[in-house]
Parts: structure tokens; sequence; C-alpha cells
């Protein structure tokens, strides 16, 4: 474990998919440089993968002070055990004070095995961080019972303070070409990297489709869209919108659409600036993936379901009527 007081600097995790920054991964450098601001530490982007090197001169534009680079065959793909053993032993060598990774898939999944190899805590997928210049920790602010209540979460001792950024959390820098920085090469020779599975194929899901994740609107349908054939009107608007198409649980169990387009505790959590909820009741656990959007529209024909509850505007009335409508007065507005 590394000790509090050789622990400095900020880092975040640069994940790279075909040779392109996530954006959850800028937004991450945006709320470092926030803290560093405060702290008056560097920020550091850690970039791992193969034939990457190239994308250090945009992560220093959006905010690092330092790119750290790790290339190695077995980065080329993410893989739980090869990241977790270079991302340790980067970590035990430089020694970071905070290490920001964000709380996508690959988060989800790498976050909790890296805390366990550093013996560190976790806060995972928060939605605010701040600092604590007295005692020179990390504030991080995640929500937990179904995004009812929002927790405060400190690691006092351990290092690095661990956490995970929720996508669209922060905003994304904008890109400052005269920003100079420093790129260092991670020296990985005669480390083991184990590497226990085997990648037989990559199956793009959506391909040229808006991200869920990454979209600022999202229009998702739920059990009140009735079948299959009918979520072609969620879609519609949600193109007209060039927007993404989310959809409930519900929606999804009943196999209506993939589970990649499903929005809440057990699918993807999201933040758009618009969420429009189609024939969706509002149960916690879907409120719980998107009640922190900027405006929500719920268009129910029940008054009393509970999305209304939260909903910036609600609709009273069948989908089937005003999402036709809305789809139209979108196309019409945008030409």
């Amino acid at each position: 474990m590394i000790s509090k007081a050789e622990a400095k600097n900020i880092w975040v995790l640069a994940e790279q998919r075909k040779g392109r920054v996530v954006n959850v991964a800028l937004e991450a450098i945006g709320a470092a440089r926030t803290l560093a601001s405060y702290s008056g530490q560097e920020v550091w982007a850690v970039l791992l993968g193969q034939d990457v090197g190239g994308l250090a001169e945009g992560l220093i534009h959006a905010g690092a002070d330092v790119v750290l680079v790790a290339e190695h065959p077995k980065l080329d793909v993410f893989r739980d055990d090869p990241y977790v053993d270079v991302l340790s032993h980067l970590v035990n060598h430089h020694k970071p004070a905070v290490l920001i990774i964000g709380a996508n898939s690959t988060g989800r999944s790498l976050a909790p095995r890296l805390a366990a190899r550093l013996r560190t805590g976790l806060a995972a997928d928060c939605v605010e961080l701040g600092w604590d210049a007295g005692e020179g920790n990390l504030v991080a602010v995640r929500p937990t019972y179904g995004g009812n209540v929002l927790m405060t979460v400190v690691c006092p001792e351990a290092r690095p303070q661990l956490v995970t950024l929720r996508p669209k959390a922060a905003p994304r820098p904008t890109p400052d070409t005269s920003r100079k920085g420093r790129v260092e090469k991670a020296d990985l020779g005669g480390l083991e990297i184990r590497d226990r599975v085997r990648l037989l194929e990559q199956v793009e899901t959506g391909a040229g489709q808006v991200k869920l994740e990454e979209a600022d609107i999202i229009v998702s349908g739920g059990r009140g869209v009735g079948g299959p054939e009918r979520f072609a009107i969620i879609k519609e608007l949600a193109d007209a919108c060039h927007g993404a198409m989310g959809a409930s649980r519900a929606a999804v169990d009943a196999g209506w659409v993939p589970y990649a387009h499903q929005v809440g505790q057990t699918g993807k959590t999201v933040s758009p600036k618009v969420y429009v909820a189609c024939g969706i009741s509002g149960a916690i656990q879907h409120l719980a993936g998107m009640k922190s959007s900027e405006i929500i529209v719920a268009i129910n024909k029940n008054p009393d379901a509970p999305i209304f509850k939260v909903a910036t505007y609600g609709i009273v009335g069948d989908i089937f009527e005003i999402v036709p409508l809305l789809t139209e007065a979108v196309k019409r507005e945008m030409g």
C-alpha cells in the first residue's frame, strides 16, 4: 500500500478504443484539472495500448501536464488481466495520489480488480469530485439507495485514492492547442503480463449510431410501448433529435430491444441534456440511471405514474399519438 506522505499527482486513465480516446476519459481530465487547481499537483494521463503514442498531444491539449504512454501487444484491446498488471506496476513505481477511471463498462470491470491489487479503497460511479485542502484528500460524491441519497466518500490514508467517474458528470474540456506538456514512455521490460482470456471476436453493436452514455438527447421506451415493432416510433424520434434510443428494464427483459439500450440501476447510467421517457412508469431502478438528466420529459397515459414526480415537463396522453407529433415537429425545426 502506498502511504499518503509519498503519493503525489492526479492520474487519469486515458482509455482509448481503436485509436480514439473515449469521451469519459476527456471529461475525467477536465475534472482532474479542477482538482489540480486546488491541490497544486500535476495531472497525468495514463495511455495504454499498442501504437497509441500519437494520441498524447491531444491529451496535453485537453489538460494533461504529463502523458505516460505504456505500449504492449497485450494492451491492444482491453482485457482485465493485462490492464491490472500494467496499471498496478505503474502506480507502484510512480505513486500517484489519485487515479480517476471512467465509470463505463471498462472502468466497472477494471477498477474493483485494481483496487484489490493495490489494497486501496474505491469510490465507484461518482457524480462529483472535490478536494479537501486541509487534509489533502479527494472528496468523492456518489449516489446510493437508488439515487435517492448522495454519499460523500473519503479515503483518508491509503493511496492512490481510486474513483470511477460517471459519464457526463464533468464537462469535456475545450482543447487548448497552445498547452505544453511532456510525454513519458513507460518501461515495461521484465514485467510479467498475464493474459488468461483469449479474445475470439469483437462484435460492435449500433455501429454508426450515437452511443447511449455519450448522447445529449435520449428517447427511451418502456412497457407502455407494447411490443418490439412499436419501438420504431421511439427510434424515429431519437434519430430526428440526433440522439440515442434507450429502454427500461421491462422492455429489455421482454426481448423487445437489446440490453445495450437499457437505462437504469442494472443497465447504463446516463446524464443527457434531455431525457424523454415514453411509456415508462418510473420505477426507482430506472430513475437511478437517468435522474441526473438536465431536462426530463415524461409521456404517459397514467397521470399518477411516478415518472411525473421527477419530470421537468409531463405530458399525460397516448404515446402513439404524441410521439409522432413530436417527431414531425422536431423534423420541421431541424429543417
